[in-house]
């Protein structure tokens, strides 16, 4: 050939090279404007997206959460609130202590809103505290509370708490401490001070739940701050609470993910810059190093974003307005983000790292990328495959939330898979090309990579499995599964709404005091009837049923009556009413027409639908509280607000005790349902407990279906699957163990660690297994092998897992609960995928090695290689 034609021949594949970097760089510049136009769409329908908060999602579809809602919709809620007042002092039992009840009592009636009313009743006043009675007797006598010593008070207390009824006393002594003397000289450092207020004008029914929550939150944070500044006694202190004060603004959740995640990104950032950083050779400037990790970096960071903000996006796809498959977002559905970053730093660390592996190794730019997607995009595939579907078994939980999750989860994972594969390369490739064409792409250092500290501590590490493979399995097994197992013994499930409020707020500081030392948690337990309510058989069960509230502990009592809300309780009120502005005449008839005797009670052919019908004449407001028709107008449902104080220990006892008095009730025919939000609570535990092992077995026989299969067809090696599986599941028993072992329980949100142990697991294995079916073809010897995985992956893989648990430790920091516990778990889960993965999973591997090039030695027609 001629000079001249070699010269042609070279022009041209010069030519052909430059035509195939321009369709590539086409191609790369497509997907990444394709990829931002979807997050600039999927960031536009985050905006859409509807949240929720409390039991919302979390509570299981049973009668009792079904009856909740039905209540919400069919009645018209009490505009009745009520406020707890804490005093604390050394004796509030004293002269001190009716000064400071008087003094509080002065505050709030000068710090309510003109639209907000006290509210009393026939049965108790508006304002009711511990020295009520001494304050009663006190007014008798003609005295003022201020010439009162506390001799006079203290003799009064004891006479009144003697005299009086045993229920009223029963109750007064709820307003005390239950460690309180009450003796013949009574003494107590605590009392409680509790106001009814009326609240239809301020907190109107029109608005909507958020609207009312907030008007109800301002009310309550008004006269909390005028008790606060309530002049005491020396030595006295006083706070206010209220289920409004307790939750607080419903917004502090996000804002507090958010500045967490916040510093959890900045924590990442410094520490990817240390598994990204690119060592300068001997000679070499330091700057290109240092544009280079910062660059891997934020292209690191601004794919996870991009992820989360699919999932948000294709989440409202999913969720109410659209397809409706999925609720709203819940406090659970805000742990998505973090198995998000998690995996998406994973994904990241290992396709960056053998990209750079094989442009050291002499590789084009292109050559390179595609080689990187072709083998680690493998173990990419399978573990975005096997963990989403892991997290799609979470469909058959019977909590909504944790079901939602399992979706979002599976969502975000195929998400940050299809960016890492797409928008990651691409770009890379883009500035890549620019580098390698100017000749200044620092392959030599990229080829350092394993000389660095994290590749040389895995790589000694795997001498345990290279070496020792079989006592170092036996040591894990016996002693890890042994502890294991004692662990999970000690976890405990439970959860309350409480979980979610912050741990530092005065409410909260109440509600343990309320909760420990006192008899008396204010709240309400609704109990639904339904079917044919208006006859004289179910009127006289009620009436029946009312009478054995009374003696049910736990439900609060006053002058020997359950305060309970119902239409016998309404129409004992009415009639009993002698100060009204128009007396109700046409009740009076309508009850001497019914028979309606002093107990209430009806004449077996009594028209009560005629009864009932008067009542919503004469007390409309009240009267829909207790009572809901049907589209025929025929009465169909009617509804008792109980005021109980159960403790979340006797939830339990409550129901059981609840059943035995609303059995006249059963009997008549209808069907009776107790509901509130402590029942729903005890529901959401038993939903837990019950489900969980099964949602953990449906995960992982998923998964080991997925890899079996998938090795089998690969490289004809099912067993590789199994044993691919087999320490994920160590991991999640190591993660529950230490739950146990460190007083963590088992809650809505840490109910996900099935997920968070599964989504680190998985990948983790997966990415060892398939970097060492590559090295054993490679290497002559098992050890070698190992070691050569340890080096790279294993490098990796300690990146990985270092990251993920410095930035989500922060979440240790959080003042909610949940979140707290959250970043414990974290840590646990990851450090121990990053164990199974580097220590128990090349132990098991290195033995299966053995075994296999003995009856397979490498060349063989027998050994089927991997796929490159």
């Amino acid at each position: 050939m001629t000079t001249q034609g070699r010269l042609d021949r070279a022009e041209g594949r010069t030519g052909l090279s430059r035509r195939r970097s321009r369709r590539g760089a086409a191609i790369c510049t497509t997907m990444v404007l394709t990829a931002l136009v979807l997050t600039a769409l999927f960031a536009l329908l985050s905006g859409e997206a509807q949240s929720a908060s409390g039991n919302e999602g979390l509570a299981p579809d049973n009668q009792e959460v079904l009856a909740s809602d039905t209540i919400a919709e069919q009645f018209h809620e009490s505009g009745e609130g009520v406020l707890q007042v804490l005093v604390n002092g050394d004796d509030v039992i004293s002269a001190d202590g009716l000064t400071a009840a008087d003094s509080i009592m002065d505050s709030i009636e000068a710090s309510l809103p003109a639209e907000v009313e006290l509210s009393a009743t026939a049965e108790r006043p508006a304002v009711m505290h511990w020295l009520s009675a001494v304050q009663l007797a006190l007014a008798e006598q003609g005295m003022d509370a201020s010439q009162a010593d506390d001799v006079t008070v203290n003799q009064i207390f004891s006479d009144a708490l003697e005299s009086m009824p045993a229920e009223q006393a029963d109750f007064t002594m709820t307003q005390l401490p239950s460690d309180a003397s009450l003796d013949s000289s009574p003494q107590a450092d605590s009392g409680l001070l509790l106001v009814f207020l009326q609240l239809d004008e301020a907190v109107p029914e029109h608005l909507d739940e958020a609207e009312r929550e907030e008007a109800r939150l301002a009310i309550d944070t008004r006269i909390a701050e005028a008790v606060r500044g309530t002049e005491l006694p020396e030595g006295y202190s006083a706070e206010t609470f209220s289920v409004a004060l307790l939750i607080g603004d419903p917004s502090q959740v996000a804002t507090e993910l958010v500045q967490l995640f916040g510093a959890a990104f900045l924590i990442i950032f410094v520490l990817l810059g240390f598994v990204y950083w690119v060592k300068p050779g001997v000679g070499s400037r330091i700057l290109p190093g240092i544009r280079r990790t910062i660059a891997d970096v934020l292209l690191t960071l601004l794919t996870v974003v991009m992820a989360i903000i699919w999932m948000n996006g294709i989440g409202v796809l999913l969720g109410p307005g659209y397809f409706d498959w999925i609720g709203p977002m819940n406090d659970v559905s805000m742990i998505v983000p973090v198995l998000l970053i998690a995996l998406g730093i994973d994904y990241a660390i290992h396709l960056t790292g053998r990209y750079r592996e094989e442009l050291a190794a002499g590789r084009s730019v292109g050559d390179a990328l595609v080689r990187a997607v072709r083998t680690v995009g493998v173990a990419l595939v399978l573990a975005t495959v096997t963990t989403a579907v892991g997290f799609l078994m979470g469909v058959f939980n019977p909590v909504p939330a944790l079901v939602d999750f399992g979706v979002l989860a599976a969502v975000g994972i195929v998400s940050s898979f299809v960016l890492m594969m797409t928008f990651v390369p691409a770009t890379r490739y883009l500035i890549d090309r620019r580098a390698e064409q100017r000749a200044t792409l620092p392959r030599q250092a990229f080829g350092r990579g394993g000389e660095r500290l994290l590749p040389g501590i895995m790589g000694r590490i795997a001498g345990l499995a290279a070496r020792a493979p079989v006592p170092t399995l036996l040591v894990t097994l016996v002693l890890g599964g042994s502890v294991g197992v004692w662990g999970q013994s000690q976890l405990e499930v439970r959860f309350s709404v409480t979980d979610f409020v912050q741990d530092d707020t005065p409410a909260m500081a109440v509600y343990e005091q309320l909760t420990d030392r006192f008899s008396r948690v204010d709240e309400t337990t609704d109990v639904l009837i339904t079917g044919d309510v208006a006859t004289p058989q179910v009127h006289n069960a009620l009436v029946s049923s009312l009478g054995e509230l009374s003696e049910v502990p736990r439900v609060q009592t006053f002058g020997g009556t359950a305060q309970a809300d119902s239409p016998v309780g309404l129409l004992a009120t009415l009639l009993a009413s002698a100060d009204r502005d128009s007396p109700p005449e046409a009740l009076i008839e309508a009850a001497e027409a019914a028979g309606l005797g002093e107990d209430l009670t009806v004449d077996p052919d009594a028209d009560v639908a005629g009864l009932y019908d008067t009542l919503l004449t004469v007390a409309p407001d009240e009267a829909e509280r207790v009572l809901a028709r049907n589209d025929a107008g025929n009465f169909d449902m009617t509804r008792m607000s109980i005021q109980t104080n159960v403790g979340g220990s006797d939830v339990g006892a409550l129901r059981e005790n609840l059943d035995d008095a609303l059995a006249p009730l059963v009997s008549t025919g209808v069907e009776v349902v107790a509901t509130s939000e402590r029942i729903i609570d005890d529901e959401i535990v038993t939903a837990l407990t019950e489900s969980q092992i099964t949602t953990l077995l449906l995960a992982l026989g998923a998964v080991l279906v997925l890899l079996v299969v998938t090795y089998w067809f690969r490289n004809r090696r099912p067993l590789l699957g199994v044993i691919t599986v087999l320490p994920v599941g160590l991991v999640v028993l190591w993660t529950f163990a230490t739950m146990g072992a460190t007083g963590i329980p088992l809650g809505p949100v840490t109910a996900t660690i099935t997920g968070l142990a599964i989504g680190a697991g998985v990948p983790y294995t997966i990415h060892v297994t398939n970097r060492f079916q590559e090295d054993r073809l490679r290497h002559t010897s098992t050890a070698d092998a190992i070691r050569s995985t340890m080096r790279h992956t294993g490098g990796a893989l300690a990146g990985a897992a270092i990251t993920n648990c410095a930035a989500f430790g922060i979440l240790i920091t959080s003042t909610f609960t949940p979140f707290h516990q959250l970043g414990l778990v974290t840590v646990y889960a990851v450090g121990f995928a990053l164990f199974a993965a580097t220590v128990v999973l090349p132990s098991m591997l290195a033995l299966w090695d053995r075994w296999h090039r003995r009856r397979h030695p490498i060349g063989t027609t027998a050994e089927v290689p991997v796929a490159a």
